[in-house]
């Protein structure tokens, strides 16, 4: 009994203590870009200004300037947002339809739609440049909108089938019963039973779509260039823009943080919907 008593004792500080040195471990990075931020460039580089250093904000100032940060940050919103309103859009009905109205080939579907997740980018980068040139809409709003509502479809579908799978068809056959078509049921049923899902799923695909690097930044140049350009414009081998570039990213990444904070109840709430019966 003493032993199992130390043993409990034990594990109620080692796990604790070992989640907040992970928690720590991967602040770190974000705590560590931060401060580079306040440096300039060539204090940013050497190490003895690592932790003591005088903080200034001529990284912002520079970026918000000379870089036009505002025209990059609102090109970011309006394709993240807008792309996630039109992933949704698709992607509920879609869950709806495997859900409620499985036939043979709806697994075989499910598992090609996230085999598509595993084809390497780069094997399609030069026929996508190609189409979008050819059909004028390189470096637009439309091709960024459409490039990150297709890569996180697969995503968003799986994540609501796995929600609406958890809600009993016979409370879709009741209100079949009583009159309602395809479209009442989803609005009047559906999603008011897994608005927690939805939600979550609206939220994750916000961030991916914030956060995608590889084609907003091959697939633009100036008019449709989003945050993750404008990063990449600040960036050399040399390392001589350290606390531009660092500033730029604190501003790309302090949003979706701030976002991820507020929201992160029903995130949780949304990937544990089902989980408990």
């Amino acid at each position: 009994m003493a032993i199992v008593a130390q043993h409990t004792k034990f594990s109620k500080v080692a796990w604790p203590v070992l989640a907040w040195a992970v928690g720590l471990l991967f602040f770190f990075p974000i705590f560590f870009m931060v401060m580079t931020s306040f440096k300039t460039d060539a204090d940013a580089v050497k190490p003895e200004f690592l932790f003591r250093f005088t903080p200034t904000l001529e990284n912002y100032t520079n970026m918000t300037n000379n870089y036009d940060y505002w025209r990059f940050a609102t090109n970011s919103v309006i394709t993240s947002v807008t792309a996630t309103l039109f992933t949704l859009f698709v992607a509920v009905p879609c869950a709806y339809a495997m859900a409620f109205n499985p036939s043979r080939g709806t697994k075989d579907i499910l598992m090609w739609m996230l085999s598509t997740k595993m084809l390497p980018a780069a094997a399609v980068l030069y026929p996508m440049i190609f189409m979008a040139k050819s059909l004028g809409i390189y470096d637009t709003k439309f091709l960024i909108v459409m490039v990150l509502s297709l890569i996180n479809l697969p995503i968003a579908v799986w994540m609501l089938f796995t929600y609406f799978k958890d809600i009993p068809k016979d409370i879709i056959e009741a209100g079949q019963m009583d009159g309602l078509n395809t479209w009442g049921e989803v609005r009047e049923i559906l999603i008011p039973l897994a608005w927690g899902g939805i939600a979550s799923t609206a939220l994750l695909v916000f961030i991916f779509c914030w956060n995608e690097a590889y084609w907003t930044v091959r697939l633009t140049t100036i008019d449709a260039a989003t945050l993750s350009k404008l990063i990449e414009g600040n960036r050399a081998p040399e390392g001589l823009f350290f606390g531009r570039l660092s500033a730029v990213s604190t501003a790309a990444v302090g949003p979706i943080v701030v976002l991820g904070w507020f929201c992160q109840k029903q995130l949780v709430q949304g990937l544990t919907f089902g989980a408990v019966k």
